[in-house]
């Protein structure tokens, strides 16, 4: 009987690349990791494993393995759903990976709702950048994500993930409020010889924030690059840049910069994935119950 355990080091491999990246994900050695592969190789009766420079491939035997322990974690975890769900109180740890606006503006209510009505619930919330928070989803490092979805970007689609919308959130250019009474920014194009902050090279926001310059015929002089937003308003508000920003931000409260409708009214959609095996626990549930009152309790900002 193959060992349930070490099939799922088996597909740690396969999604991280390298022992070394499966035993930081586990909290395990890396010679603890080999070990437990060599033994899986015993019972399996075929070699799993090839050494590629650093990384390591898969034999096409292990990849059956993989194929078939995918279906088998898929299965337990919707056993154990079904098994909590039959109980009559909420409770356990729900992990949910969030993107920083997510957390400032709909994390603290969400949280506030539930620690009032599932006392016996744990939610631990940690901030991660929405591909890498659907990767940590999918490799099962977290139970539930919040991600964001920019207009006309597309990520891989991951069969193993629902989706359920919470937001439509829009995008406005952010300016420094007028002085003296002078608007010196009154749309995109005479933002074209400001000086702009992003976030970095390879997100979403900047690529799709690049793109929408460029379609209004210049490109951005990009002289502050931060993920973090609450930096990008401080940059804005002393006046040395000019930058996009999501309405959500504000959570409800007055913007501290000018804010500008950009072309066509562009927005970015909010939504929660969560493995579809483990959809069903009453603790992810609950979770996603509190998200969407959340959003509701936050109101958007009036542009000024």
């Amino acid at each position: 009987m193959l060992d349930v355990r070490r099939l799922r080091l088996l597909r740690e491999v396969k999604i991280r690349g390298t022992l070394a990246g499966v035993a930081e994900a586990l909290a395990y050695s890396p010679s603890a990791v080999s070990q437990q592969l060599a033994l899986l190789e015993k019972e399996a009766g075929v070699e799993l494993l090839q050494r590629v420079g650093r990384r390591v491939k898969l034999t096409p035997q292990a990849e059956i393995l993989v194929e078939h322990t995918e279906y088998l974690l898929e299965r337990l975890e919707a056993a154990e759903a079904d098994l909590t769900a039959s109980r009559t109180t909420v409770s356990g740890t729900v992990r949910v990976a969030v993107f920083q606006s997510a957390a400032h503006a709909i994390i603290p209510p969400a949280l506030t709702i539930l620690s009032e009505e599932f006392a016996g619930l744990r939610v631990e919330v940690t901030e991660r950048e929405p591909d890498a928070g659907l990767f940590a989803v999918s490799a099962r490092d977290f139970d539930l994500v919040l991600a964001e979805q920019y207009p006309g970007y597309t990520r891989a689609h991951r069969a193993d993930l629902d989706r359920i919308n919470l937001a439509t959130d829009a995008l406005r250019l952010a300016v420094p409020r007028p002085r003296d009474g002078r608007v010196v920014v009154g749309s995109l194009e005479d933002a074209a010889m400001l000086p702009w902050v992003m976030e970095p090279a390879g997100t979403a926001s900047r690529q799709w924030a690049t793109q929408l310059c460029r379609a209004a015929g210049f490109e951005p002089d990009v002289r502050f690059e931060s993920a973090d937003l609450i930096a990008h308003i401080h940059l804005i508000e002393s006046g040395n840049a000019v930058g996009i920003l999501p309405d959500l931000l504000w959570a409800g409260q007055s913007p501290t910069v000018h804010l500008l409708d950009l072309p066509g009214l562009p927005s970015r959609t909010v939504f929660s994935a969560a493995r579809r095996s483990s959809s069903g626990r009453p603790g992810v549930l609950a979770v996603r119950d509190a998200l969407v009152r959340a959003v509701a309790l936050v109101a958007a900002p009036n542009p000024t």
